[in-house]
């Protein structure tokens, strides 16, 4: 049994989709990381340690740091000072090739 209602389906005119689409994504967090370089060490290394250690690192203290979002590396940048607070200036930011290339 029909109420003799009809609806008709809504046209959207091209573009419009997509853009609801993206913004029902703009307000997900994310959380970025920059890293500031890695190492390797034995377990009896790891045992040492005790405070005022200090673990050498891969990365050179002139070289850019990662900036990585959803563990791929995004940007690359250079430590701030913002106040008293740590910041990152981007620097770079690492192409659609370099991107394609983390994927493998």
């Amino acid at each position: 049994m029909g109420n003799g209602v009809h609806y008709s389906e809504v046209e959207v005119a091209p573009g419009v989709e997509e853009a609801n689409n993206l913004d029902m994504v703009m307000d997900l967090p994310l959380e970025v990381t920059v890293r500031l370089g890695q190492t390797r060490i034995l377990i009896r290394e790891l045992l040492r340690l005790d405070k005022n250690s200090v673990l050498e690192l891969d990365q050179g203290a002139d070289e850019p740091l990662d900036i990585v979002v959803n563990e791929r590396v995004l940007a690359r940048g250079e430590v701030v000072d913002i106040e008293g607070r740590l910041g990152i200036r981007i620097t770079d930011i690492v192409s659609r090739k370099e991107r394609v290339e983390t994927l493998s």
